[in-house]
């Protein structure tokens, strides 16, 4: 069984169907893309794992357990993380705080010890840990976004959207961060319009485009069909 598996979901806002029988899947310790355009269904797709918005059908299955109907905080006391898109810090509490609330063990002495992972990851967040966090640059905001999942200890960690605004410099650093946990063996889904950057990083890539599947394979495969890359990632 795959480590994440989902299987033909449909996800509706209302009545406006936005995904339609979209089906992937992971294997543990795989970086693992969905790629398309603005639109395309990539943050609904997610948003679906994690329980944000359930699929009106379809199974998603983690680790051989249905999660289809499973509230938010459910998923994620199983082991799955999320990087949203729109950050969702707390603009009032410190670096350290937002890291503190990604914590799901309460234990002193582990938790001083995912604290300083976060900081060896991301080294400036350990210098801005009093700052406030809407006095935070976007970089730094998404750093710290992805610091506060990994202090949860996912086992899955999604990300959604990680180089939107962000200027180069910054997205190269991110993408040295991703390929270190990579070496870690996290398992990570990325949704992603910059193509380059989550091929650089992953194994295998998805294509959704009007909320469809329309291809998967190697991100070589991907890289090697031009056709695929211009007419559907603008590449």
């Amino acid at each position: 069984m795959p480590f994440l598996d989902v299987r033909r979901i449909n996800t509706f806002y209302d009545v406006f169907q936005a995904i339609f029988d979209v089906s992937l899947s992971l294997d543990q310790g795989q970086v693992v893309c969905l790629l398309g355009r603005n639109g395309a269904g990539k943050t609904t797709t997610l948003s679906t794992i994690v329980g944000l918005n359930p699929a009106r059908s379809g199974t998603v299955l983690f680790r051989s357990t249905d999660i289809t109907r499973r509230k938010p905080y459910q998923i994620a006391r199983l082991g799955i993380g999320f990087v949203p898109e729109n950050r969702w810090i707390f603009t009032d509490l410190t670096v350290r705080e937002n890291l503190a609330l990604g914590d799901r063990t309460g234990i002193p002495k582990r938790v001083d010890d995912k604290f300083e992972k976060v900081y060896e990851l991301f080294p400036q967040l350990k210098v801005l840990e009093k700052h406030l966090g809407g006095n935070l640059s976007g970089g730094e905001q998404q750093m710290l976004t992805i610091g506060r999942a990994l202090m949860g200890e996912p086992e899955l960690l999604l990300m959604d959207e990680l180089t939107i605004g962000l200027a180069p410099i910054v997205i190269q650093l991110l993408k040295t961060r991703i390929r270190r946990l990579k070496e870690e063996k996290q398992t990570i889904l990325l949704t992603e319009q910059n193509a380059l950057f989550a091929l650089d990083v992953s194994d295998r890539a998805f294509v959704i485009d009007k909320g469809s599947i329309v291809y998967h394979g190697t991100v070589n495969q991907v890289r090697q069909d031009r056709e695929l890359m211009k007419g559907y990632l603008g590449v």
